[in-house]
Parts: C-alpha cells; sequence; structure tokens
C-alpha cells in the first residue's frame, strides 16, 4: 500500500521530423569493422516517450576517418521515410532518433561507412526501439464496504474488456487513503515499477492493510509495458468500523412498576450500521437476571419482564463487521438497568386519635417492596348513607397521611372516613379502618361547643321608654341583663358612641376565658370605609365589651373562629342606625307680610359623612303649633353639605302668626346614615 504519492508530469519534447540531423564526428573505425555495443539508453523496455538515445562502443583506433551511417525501420520492417543513410562522424558515439508518434517496436541500424573505398558500408548492427505512449484502459475494482479495524482488506480488480495498449499491461496499482479523488501513482499518468501492487500475472486480487477508523477510498490504475496508467482511476468508499454499536433500554420504567415491563434495546450505530443482514449479521441482544440472552437480527430487541422483585436486565449489539458490546472487546461491556416490580397495594390504617386535637385525622401508610409514596387521601361521608366520599385537604408525607377535618362546616352527626395510600409503583389501597381494625367513626361536633351571646350594652343594658301626657314627658328605666333578651336594633343621633358587648361560653355554660372574638363593623353602602373589625379578647367570665366609634349605619356581628378544641360561634346580628346632623337657621325671625324675604340657610354634617358630589336632598318642612309637619320646598346641598332658600311671606293671612320650619333629610341609596331633622326653628309673621 502507497499513500500520498506526488505526481511529477516529465514533459519531453517529441520531435516530430523523421530524420535526425547528422553532427560530424571524427572516423575511427577501419574497413570491415563492425560497430559493437549497439544500444539504447534505457534499455529495451518500452518508452513512452518517442524519443531515444542510441549509442555504442568506441571502435578501434584507425589513420582514416571514419563516419557512421544509420537509418530507422518501421514495425513493419522497411525504412522510414527520412532515413537514408544518415550520418555521424566518430567520435561521439552516439545519436538521438525521434521515431514517428504511433506506438510500436521500431528498429535503429547502424554501421561504418568509408566513402573512399569500393565497398564503402561496413557491417550492419541494430538494435530495438520500443514506443508506447497510449494509456490503458480504466479498470475496475471492488472491496468490502465495510471492515473491522485492524482487518486486512481484500481487493479485487478486474482490467478492462477494451484493446490493450501494444506494451501490454505490467500490473495494477492499489491504494488506500482518505481522499476521494487521489491516485495510487505519485504522477499523474505514469507508474514506477516500485507502485505495482499487483504484478498482471499475480492474479487479480490483493490484500491490503486497513485504514484508521472512518471512511476512506480504495483507488486502483492499470500500468502498461511503458509505464503509463490507466484513465480515469478506479476508486469505491471502504468503511473502517472499530467501535460497537450504542444501545439504548426503551420502556424502562422510573422507580417502580405496578405490573411486568415490556422493554426494548434499540441500536444504533454510525458506520456500518445494524440493518439485518440474516445469520451473522448486525445482532441486538436482551438478557434478563442473568438467562440465555434474547437475540434479533437488526437493530432493536424486546422482552417482557414480569414477576415482583428486582430483575436485572442487560444488553448489547453486534454491527455489521461484528464490533459487540458483549465484553469480548475490554471496553464494550454490557450495559445493565435494574428494573423493580411492585404488584401489590399498600397496608392503610387510620391512626389513633388525638383528644387535644380531635379534627386532626391521620393514617399510616406501609409498603414491603416499593415503599409508600408520598400520595393519597383521606375522605368522609356521612354515616350510614352510603354517598360518594368527599375529598379532605390531605398532608401525604411517605408512611403518613394528615388531613384537618373543619367541623364546624359540616352539620351535626356521625362521619364515616376513609384513607386511601399508595406506594412508589402506583398501587392503591383503600381503608376505613383503624389501628384496632374497626371502622373509623366520629360523630360531630368533634370538638368542646362554645356558645356566643352578643348585644347592646356592658354587663347590663339600661332602656329608657318616654311618653308624653297631659302635655308632660314621662320616662320609665328598665335594666335588662340577659343578652338574648336585648333589643336588635338601635337608633344614635349624630356623633354617639355606640357598646356591645358579650360572653363566651361552652355548651354546659361554663366561661371561655382568653378566647379571641372579632366584633366586625358592615357599614351601609357610601361610608368611607364598607368594614370595621375590632378584636377583643375574653376575660375571666368570657365576657368582652367593646365601645364602636361614631360612625354610619351599620351592621354589628360578633365572631368566634374556633380552634382545635372549641368549636367556632357567631353572635346574633345587631343593626345601628345613625342620624346625620342637620342644622337650620334663619336670617330674621320676624318678617313683614310682602317685605324682604327670609333666608333658610342650613348644612348636613357627620364627621364620618361622605356626600356624593352631587349633594343631598333637603326638604324644608313647616307647622303651625300643634298641627302636622308639612313640606313646602325640596333643596339640594352641595357637595359639603350645605344649603339655603330664600322665603317671602305674601299671604295676608300670616301677619301675626308664629310659624315652625325645619329640614328634613330622608333616606337615599348612596347615603350611609338614616333619616334625620334639624331642631325647628320659628318665624312669625
Amino acid at each position: 500500500m502507497r499513500a500520498g504519492r506526488c505526481t511529477v508530469m516529465v514533459a519531453l519534447a517529441a520531435a516530430t521530423a523523421l530524420l535526425a540531423a547528422a553532427i560530424p564526428v571524427t572516423a575511427g573505425a577501419s574497413d570491415g569493422t563492425t560497430l559493437t555495443g549497439l544500444r539504447v539508453f534505457g534499455g529495451d523496455i518500452w518508452h513512452a516517450e518517442n524519443q531515444f538515445w542510441v549509442e555504442w562502443d568506441p571502435n578501434p583506433p584507425t589513420p582514416f576517418r571514419s563516419v557512421v551511417k544509420y537509418a530507422v525501420r518501421g514495425p513493419r520492417g522497411t525504412y522510414l521515410a527520412g532515413f537514408p543513410e544518415q550520418t555521424v562522424e566518430n567520435p561521439t558515439r552516439q545519436v538521438l532518433v525521434s521515431v514517428p508518434a504511433l506506438p510500436g517496436v521500431y528498429r535503429f541500424e547502424a554501421w561504418d561507412y568509408h566513402p573512399g573505398d569500393v565497398f564503402p558500408n561496413g557491417p550492419s548492427s541494430s538494435v530495438p526501439l520500443y514506443f508506447d505512449d497510449a494509456r490503458p484502459a480504466a479498470v475496475s475494482v471492488s472491496a468490502p464496504g465495510w471492515v473491522a479495524a485492524g482487518s486486512p482488506v481484500p481487493v479485487r480488480v478486474t482490467g478492462s474488456s477494451g484493446p490493450l495498449p501494444v506494451s501490454g499491461v505490467q500490473g495494477y496499482a492499489v491504494s488506500i487513503d482518505s481522499a476521494a479523488g487521489a491516485s495510487p501513482c505519485a504522477a499523474a499518468v505514469s507508474c514506477t515499477p516500485a507502485e505495482i501492487d499487483l504484478p498482471a500475472a499475480g492474479g487479480d486480487a490483493v490484500t491490503l492493510p486497513a485504514p484508521p477508523e472512518g471512511v476512506s477510498y480504495v483507488h486502483a490504475v492499470a500500468v502498461s509495458g511503458s509505464w503509463r496508467a490507466s484513465a480515469p482511476t478506479a476508486t469505491v468508499p471502504l468503511g473502517v468500523d472499530g467501535t460497537p454499536p450504542q444501545v439504548r433500554l426503551e420502556g424502562e420504567p422510573v422507580g417502580w412498576a405496578a405490573g411486568p415491563v415490556r422493554v426494548t434495546a434499540v441500536a444504533s450505530d454510525p458506520l456500518s450500521g445494524m440493518a439485518p443482514a440474516g445469520p451473522g449479521g448486525p445482532t441486538t441482544a436482551i438478557e434478563i437476571d442473568g438467562g440465555p440472552p434474547l437475540l434479533a437480527p437488526g437493530a432493536s430487541a424486546g422482552a417482557m419482564v414480569a414477576g415482583e422483585g428486582t430483575h436485572r436486565v442487560g444488553y448489547w449489539a453486534r454491527d455489521a463487521v461484528g464490533n459487540a458490546g458483549d465484553g469480548s472487546l475490554a471496553f464494550a461491556r454490557p450495559r445493565t438497568t435494574t428494573v423493580r416490580i411492585d404488584e401489590s397495594g399498600p397496608i392503610v390504617r387510620f391512626a389513633a386519635g388525638d383528644p387535644t386535637d380531635p379534627e386532626r385525622i391521620e393514617a399510616n401508610v406501609a409498603d414491603r417492596l416499593s415503599g409508600p409514596a408520598a400520595r393519597g387521601q383521606i375522605e368522609l361521608r356521612p354515616a350510614g348513607g352510603g354517598g360518594r366520599f368527599e375529598p379532605l385537604p390531605t398532608e401525604a408525607q411517605r408512611g403518613r397521611l394528615v388531613a384537618r377535618w373543619s367541623s364546624d362546616d359540616y352539620p351535626r352527626g356521625d362521619y364515616e372516613f376513609r384513607a386511601v395510600g399508595y406506594d412508589q409503583a402506583g398501587n392503591s389501597a383503600a381503608t376505613t379502618l383503624g389501628a384496632n381494625d374497626s371502622p373509623l367513626f366520629l360523630r360531630n361536633p368533634v370538638k368542646r361547643v362554645a356558645r356566643l351571646a352578643f348585644g347592646f350594652g356592658g354587663d347590663r343594658l339600661v332602656i329608657q321608654r318616654c311618653a308624653r301626657a297631659d302635655g308632660a314627658r314621662r320616662c320609665h328605666h328598665t335594666v335588662v341583663r340577659p343578652f338574648a333578651q336585648r333589643p336588635a336594633s338601635r337608633a344614635l343621633p349624630c356623633c354617639h358612641r355606640a357598646l356591645v358587648g358579650g360572653r363566651l361560653r361552652d355548651a354546659e355554660g361554663e366561661p371561655l376565658a382568653g378566647q379571641r372574638v372579632d366584633v366586625v363593623e358592615t357599614f351601609a353602602r357610601g361610608a368611607r370605609e364598607p368594614i370595621r373589625v375590632t378584636t377583643v379578647t375574653t376575660d375571666a367570665d368570657g365576657a368582652f365589651h367593646v365601645p364602636l366609634e361614631p360612625g354610619p349605619s351599620r351592621q354589628v356581628s360578633a365572631r368566634f373562629a374556633g380552634n382545635r378544641r372549641l368549636t367556632r360561634a357567631d353572635g346574633r346580628r345587631l343593626r345601628i342606625r345613625v342620624r346625620a346632623g342637620v342644622r337650620l337657621r334663619v336670617s330674621a325671625t320676624r318678617v313683614r307680610v310682602g317685605g324682604a324675604p327670609v333666608v333658610f340657610r342650613g348644612r348636613v354634617f357627620h364627621p364620618e359623612a361622605r356626600i356624593p358630589p352631587t349633594g343631598l336632598p333637603v326638604q324644608l318642612q313647616f307647622r303651625l303649633p300643634g298641627s302636622a309637619w308639612s313640606e313646602f320646598r325640596t333643596l339640594q346641598t352641595d357637595s359639603a353639605g350645605r344649603f339655603a332658600y330664600p322665603y317671602t311671606f305674601s299671604d295676608d293671612d300670616s301677619a301675626g302668626v308664629r310659624f315652625q320650619f325645619r329640614a328634613f333629610v330622608p333616606a337615599t341609596g348612596n347615603w350611609a346614615f338614616a333619616p334625620a331633622t334639624s331642631r325647628p326653628v320659628a318665624v312669625t309673621g
């Protein structure tokens, strides 16, 4: 094998003349002497150039001047035109002869010539001139598509069926290299004897060493008797593969599987490949638990892994040239993995309850193979109904499920619980049994029942009821202690506080001290803030009191959120109707009928009031002493609650009459206060 040859082109100027120029030399041959040592420079071999140097030995010395005459015969034995007794004088002893550019065997003849003799021509000598510049027809070459690394490469060269050059074929030059366009000879059109790898008489097969791994190219040319190379160069690709296939396993479960698993080994080889080729071709194999391997032709092999427990799966492949990952090569061991199968569900049991935290429901999960998973659910349903279980918010840990049952949100009664646990293979198991193998039932309420009394006032409420009789106002005071008997609604004038209170006890009447109670004020529409929450703590008697800051009309409620031992409790809802302040004044208390008008001015106000940008309606009302109030004008305040109205007394009947006037603000949808009136003012006509 020869790699990296350089092509050297030697250009020789071919003489086109059929006659060589005569070169005068000094005579040295004697009469009757035959030329000796006549020879062709380079030997009697085929030449690719049509110019030949012919030389001879020196003749014996002679005192006479001697001339050598020569001529050239063609392939048919006749003298070539242009060679009629060409001469050359001694002692040059050589001549450059050009033959026609037609391949064939020519003959050079030479003899001593003595011009003064009766017979001037001496005996002749001759040598053949072999000329062939024709290149052989292209050959074909064949080699394996792929071979294993380090394996000899068998190459077969087939000569062309066309006519051979006259010089015949010496043999074939063959090479392997990485260049697709290379040639097996250093020169592009000719080869040297050392470059012939397969002599013509040596058959048509030769074995060459394998090149490095990858794709190379085999080149071959035929070499003629004149060492001319055939054209074009025959080239075929050759792959060398020394690496086993890459194999991956598909279907391998992540972690544990809950049943039989089908795994498939898939092989790939970027060089010689894994295309099925019958016995001895590419093969993929799977081995389960050290048993006989399952072999499949081509690039994939599948097997079923079954049975609970841990299974060892080995897999490998062999490519088209025999590279295998079966351990036959030190660097290519079979790949292995572990398949784990768990077909049995876990064991699930409810744990004993915690008396200090009865809403905490806990279950234990155990599994002997894959182990418990951090997954599961605790559920409940009313006992005895057979309905659907409802899931509870569950914290799932490995080996434990913890749910919190918000029992305050469920009606009283008995409830049945179920726990669903999982192992790491995905198997599940459900149970309603506790640690003593009996179903888990709980009766709601499971916590200590809390009850919240709520109402106006503190420890007691003093109610004042007043009435007019015989022109006098009489009031009666009543003291109310039970919250349930206190009124659920109160009306307050502008800017007054309200006191609310309550008591938190259990179902047996025992006070619940140190518990947090929220008093929630939900204000009417149009208030500056929609809600206000005040949190208080019950005293040793379970009681609490909250002075409510002045504000708009509202609903007030108390609630105890409950805890892990006490149920949630709500007090009754109270209503506070608040009247905003209304002021009214007049520009004069006495007016003349038909004179200047009296001006009514006023304002609607409250520290927490938010008067609409369009103002509020205000009714101006009047009455005579002892009669009912009547409206005579409705005004609209500005955004600050102010209003003004001039009124002229025009009726003569008003003279000497004392009228009472007041401003009345009705309830509206965007006003967070109850209807309110101003104090009466008097005007005399």
